[in-house]
């Protein structure tokens, strides 16, 4: 068999890595429309920038202008669209925040109440043993690399819900354990779509057909199990909607920052390690900390060592340009409780405010209320900042991508 994961370069996981990265694939947008749903050994027609701009090691804005700056609109149009699409689903559950925590909560809950058969029969096939040698091909290559074209995702996220009947929910969560780029609005809410939930009705279904149109010869060089993915043969699995999607409003959080006459702390987290660029570039910060939280990757959310090393990779190379950009003590602490610890980190700097990006909803959102506490306990004050183009972005993605993309795509143009 094809050993296609070992073609796979490593995602770049610095910002000079991703700049790098960047720069190669910048004379190659204009190819991307027509490239990017061929599955190909190396993936040469899709940018892999994806981690990268997840943690915001290079950030969209960055992209976009570069883009725009190279080529003309129509020529980058489709490429444009996909770099938006993550800040559209970011912006999306900005304003439904429960759909995340639910669907956290319906993971630990199928897990603890599912049939044993059934259990046992979803943790074969996210192995890479269903017996369907194509599909087992892209489970053990995202264990192995962290990584799986988005083309090969839809087949796979189609797949596990349509052909195996199995929960949408499990299945996004053996991609969040496993993706480097695992984002918790993209990931969740493109496997409710493949589902046929997140755009009522319309779901996914795995063709044999367009597997043979897209795919490398070695992802389907052996045929066992081919029939089951056959054209017609994958029905849509109906699943329930646990999920309460009713609209909310945006949080008001500022775009600029406007400093006090006492200490100031910034706390760097994992889902924007680019402080150097944009609203806190000014900023003069007596103390500059990141945390990582072993406990929590292992025991919350059950990260693979892959995904929990590249966490550590991005934290340690944000540190890195905080402490050359800002010049002032910095550190990289690993703590088990990780509101307690930026907490701690506050106090002992006798710090009166800590100043950070507006976290995403996910993992580091679902950290702000127990510091929001425990900070104002010491009588520390915590502010966030969102970007100015998150604002505008996020204001825009209240419906579907393409009502969306249309109003954006207004301002590209000019």
């Amino acid at each position: 068999m094809c050993n296609h994961a070992s073609t796979i370069a490593p995602a770049p996981l610095t910002r000079a890595d991703a700049l790098a990265a960047w720069a190669a694939f910048l004379p190659r947008v204009r190819q991307y429309a027509t490239g990017r749903n061929h599955v190909q050994p190396g993936h040469g027609q899709v940018s892999r920038l994806s981690a990268a701009l997840r943690h915001r090691l290079i950030t969209e804005d960055e992209v976009i202008r570069d883009t725009q700056d190279h080529h003309s609109f129509a020529a980058a149009e489709k490429w444009l669209q996909e770099v938006c699409w993550r800040r559209y689903w970011k912006g999306w559950i900005e304003m439904r925040p429960q759909v995340w925590r639910i669907w956290r909560r319906r993971v630990r809950e199928l897990r603890a109440t599912l049939p044993p058969e059934v259990l046992k029969n979803a943790d074969a096939v996210a192995s890479g043993e269903s017996g369907v040698a194509c599909m087992d091909l892209l489970a053990r290559e995202l264990i192995e690399t962290g990584y799986l074209h988005n083309h090969a995702r839809m087949w796979w996220a189609s797949f596990w819900i349509h052909a195996e009947g199995l929960p949408w929910e499990l299945g996004a969560d053996f991609f969040f354990r496993h993706l480097l780029d695992a984002d918790p609005a993209s990931n969740t809410l493109s496997w409710r779509w493949v589902a046929g939930l997140q755009t009522p009705g319309k779901t996914y279904l795995v063709r044999l057909s367009n597997l043979e149109k897209y795919a490398h010869a070695g992802l389907l060089s052996d045929r066992r199990g081919s029939e089951r993915i056959a054209d017609g043969a994958v029905t849509p699995t109906l699943q329930k909607d646990h999920a309460d999607t009713s609209r909310r409003p945006l949080s008001d959080i500022p775009s600029t920052f406007h400093p006090s006459s006492g200490r100031t702390g910034l706390w760097l987290h994992a889902d924007d390690l680019a402080p150097e660029i944009g609203p806190l570039a000014d900023l003069a910060p007596a103390a500059v900390a990141a945390f990582t939280s072993e406990q929590t990757y292992r025991d919350q959310y059950c990260l693979s060592e892959k995904r929990v090393q590249a966490l550590r990779t991005v934290l340690a190379d944000g540190i890195a340009r905080a402490s050359a950009y800002y010049q002032c003590p910095t550190t990289l602490t690993d703590a088990d409780d990780t509101a307690a610890g930026i907490a701690g980190w506050a106090h002992s700097q006798q710090l009166i405010e800590v100043v950070a990006f507006a976290p995403a909803v996910g993992p580091v959102g679902d950290l702000v209320p127990r510091l929001s506490m425990l900070l104002a306990e010491s009588g520390i004050q915590l502010t966030f900042i969102r970007r100015a183009s998150d604002a505008h972005v996020f204001q825009l993605a209240g419906s579907g991508f393409f009502s969306f993309w249309e109003k954006l795509s207004r301002s590209l143009r000019l």
